[in-house]
Formats: structure tokens, sequence, C-alpha cells
């Protein structure tokens, strides 16, 4: 490696340290700020509001890892820009595209960290922060829930609009309920499902007939239901990448879930590469900046260029909007657009 290679990653690396913390100051300030209120109006010990705090800590880095390296880039060759260290270097005939082809290197690990963080730590702190809030609301944590079931048995849909599980293994919940039996509809606002029984029943319900108007039932109404109750599915977030793949296996999982799976498996591995491709698109937009004002401004406009098909790709992606995919690397494919551009323009 070349002296002029390590002044540059050096001096690059430097304003790095100064982003990746500013960024997780600016960024835990934010989370103090919506979360203190609820500290104090239910007395969470300094315990339990530091685990709220470093659950928090995993997403936090992983968007600090990747946001510093723009900030970092452009600002050090805004500075060289300033001092007139770029145009030394070229009259020394250095080219161009060789001041930023070696920033590709540091920002690989940081590529790779990001890659682990998001994999596994991240989901894992996200699954314990629910309950680290439970604990401070003095509040068992909600049953887990499935919206919107729905299962067919020869001509028999079963529907039901929530299934919670019970205080029984072996029994839930049901809100919402609707048996459809040839002509006939039953519906109620409740029931159980028992799985070792392989039953529902409806309490309160009304049995609608073709060409009668409803009838309430004065009895309990008990059907034979032969699905299998699986436990329902984690938040995206909350799954390592081993367990989305292990989910998005299952034959059953369509619609918008399984997008939002796609887009979260996909998501996790493009921002693996985000640091990089900031490096380089930020490098060689760097050497187009006249000075540290420029380079300022460019670090704000390529943060909001970035974010904003980020923040929005999720609802995109579950909308069917774009597949999952294209989603979750829009964001790189506009800098590796932008960097292509440059290269050719610096070439």
């Amino acid at each position: 490696m070349s002296r002029l290679t390590r002044y540059i990653l050096l001096d690059v690396l430097k304003w790095y340290v100064m982003g990746f913390l500013l960024f997780v100051v600016l960024q835990m300030t934010d989370v103090l700020s919506l979360t203190a209120g609820a500290f104090l109006d239910y007395n969470a010990t300094p315990q339990q509001a530091l685990s709220t705090l470093l659950y928090n800590l995993p997403t936090l880095l992983n968007r600090s890892l990747v946001l510093a390296v723009p900030f970092a880039v452009l600002l050090s060759f805004g500075r060289m820009q300033g001092d007139s260290e770029i145009k030394a270097m070229y009259a020394a005939g250095v080219r161009p595209l060789s001041l930023v082809w070696p920033l590709a290197l540091p920002f690989l690990l940081v590529g790779a960290l990001t890659f682990w963080n998001s994999g596994w730590v991240a989901p894992w702190a996200n699954a314990r922060w629910y309950d680290a809030w439970y604990d401070i609301y003095g509040m068992t944590p909600e049953p887990p829930t499935r919206e919107m079931y729905a299962y067919s048995e020869g001509e028999t849909l079963f529907y039901a609009g929530r299934v919670a599980s019970g205080e029984e293994p072996q029994q839930a919940l049901l809100s919402g309920v609707m048996v459809q039996r040839g002509g006939e509809v039953i519906t109620a606002d409740s029931g159980t499902w028992n799985t070792a029984t392989q039953t529902w029943t409806l309490t309160g319900a009304w049995v609608t007939r073709p060409g009668e108007t409803p009838q309430p039932s004065a009895e309990p109404l008990t059907f034979v239901q032969k699905d299998t109750l699986a436990p329902p599915r984690p938040e995206a977030d909350q799954l390592s990448r081993a367990e989305l793949r292990a989910e998005l296996a299952d034959p059953t999982l369509q619609g918008a879930e399984r997008r939002t799976l796609e887009h979260q498996l996909a998501g996790r591995t493009a921002d693996s590469f985000t640091a990089v491709i900031f490096a380089l698109a930020a490098g060689l937009l760097g050497l187009l900046m006249p000075g540290r004002a420029w380079a300022f401004a460019a670090v704000l406009l390529v943060v909001v260029v970035y974010y904003v098909p980020w923040t929005l790709g999720p609802q995109l992606a579950a909308g069917g909007a774009l597949t999952p995919a294209l989603v979750a690397w829009l964001p790189n494919l506009i800098f590796i657009v932008l960097a292509a551009a440059l290269a050719w323009r610096l070439r």
C-alpha cells in the first residue's frame, strides 16, 4: 500500500469514527426524547430504562455504520479540496479513480459487521425490546395472535378474524368467527379451538339458512376442524436470517406476509453492501466538490436520497408495487448508477 493511499485512508477513517459517534448520539437522543416520558410515568428503574436503550442499540449501530460512510468520505475529500491537496495529487500525475478504489477495502469490513449485526444480533435485541417494555408497564406480554385465519375442509369453510393463544396449551380463543357449511352460515363473536379434540366451539352463535332469517342458537355449536394450529410468526425484524429462510420455505405463506419477509431478507443482504457502494459513490462525488461547504451539503443530499426509498421500501414491498428484491436494492442501485456516471466523467 502506497504512502498516499495510507494517508487518504487514515484521514477518511478519522472522519468515519467522528461520523459514527455523531449518528449514534443523534439517534439515541431521539430515542430518549420519545421514551423518557414513559420511563417517568411508569416509574421505570434505571436497570429497566437501560435495558430498553441497550436493546435499541444494535439497530442504531446498523444505521450509524452505514450513514457515517458518506459523511466521512465527503468531508475528508472536501477538506482535501479546500486545502488544494487533491490538485497537488493531480499535478503529481495521480489519476482521480486511483484515489477512490482503495476506499472499498476498509468498508468491506464494515459491510461484514453490518451483515452479522442485522442477521442475528438486531433480531435478537428487537424481540427482547418488547419484553422490556412489558416489564416497565407491569404487564405480561400479549398472547401470540393470527389475523384473518381461514381454512377449507370439504364443503365447509372456517374463518376467524383473530386466533389468540388461550390459557391452556391445547386451546385457542377465536374472535369474529364464521363457519359456512353448504348453504348454511354460522356466525359468532367468539369461540374456542380445541386442538386435542380438533373441534371449534361457538358460543352465542347465529345460524342463517337460505331463505330464512338468522336464528340464534340456544346451545354452543361444535364443529370438527382438523387443521393444525401453528404458532403465529413473529415480526419480520425479530427473525434471524436462518429463521427468515425457514419461514419462506413454507408453501402456505402467501401475499403481503410473504413479500414482507422476502423484503426483510433481501434488505439485510443489500444493506451489507451499502457501505462499500457509499464509499465509492461518495469518493467520486467528493472529487468534484470545490470545498468543505459543498461537501457538507452533499452529505445531507446523499442521506436524504438514500433514506427516502429505504424507509418507503417495506410498504412498497408489502403492497406489491415492486418486487421485494428490487425494493430492497433500490437505494443501492441509485448510488451504483451515480458512481458509474461519475466514474465515466472522471475516467
